[in-house]
């Protein structure tokens, strides 16, 4: 069966998570969306990410929709599924994102990533999310 199309197990709960959780959940995790609206267009782009001082970071190449983010307000994403089992979760960051040229930031946040970026090349533009909101919510099952 594709992803998704599993049955809903029997009562499954929406469950709010608080910050702390959310915080944690965002920690564990590499690989985000950021959502943003670009000349009338929503993108929604996976990139790999950092938590760093309660704020979300993430490099890019100059020129990309991604970078284009800095300045505007976005959404971040991060999210888990278990099809099998019908839970999962999902944190979702809105907040304004700037470009990050101070170079101290910049070495700390180079020294914080755990991975290469997926799209490959030279990924030099950071990207820093400072939260507005923080929200999140987890299905259950009993």
């Amino acid at each position: 069966r594709p992803a998704g199309r599993s049955r809903a197990a029997a009562h499954p709960r929406l469950v709010p998570l608080d910050a702390e959780e959310c915080w944690s959940l965002l920690s564990s995790h590499g690989v985000g969306r950021i959502g943003l609206s670009l000349a009338d267009d929503p993108v929604i782009v996976p990139v790999n990410y950092v938590v760093e001082a309660g704020r979300i970071a993430y490099r890019t190449a100059p020129g990309t929709a991604t970078a284009r983010a800095a300045g505007h307000r976005v959404a971040f994403e991060v999210d888990a599924v278990d099809d099998a089992m019908s839970r999962g979760w999902s944190v979702l960051v809105v907040g304004r994102a700037r470009h990050v040229t101070e170079p101290d930031m910049v070495g700390r946040l180079a020294e914080l990533t755990h991975a290469e970026p997926w799209a490959g090349g030279v990924r030099d533009f950071w990207v820093l999310i400072d939260p507005e909101r923080l929200s999140g919510r987890r299905i259950e099952t009993d």
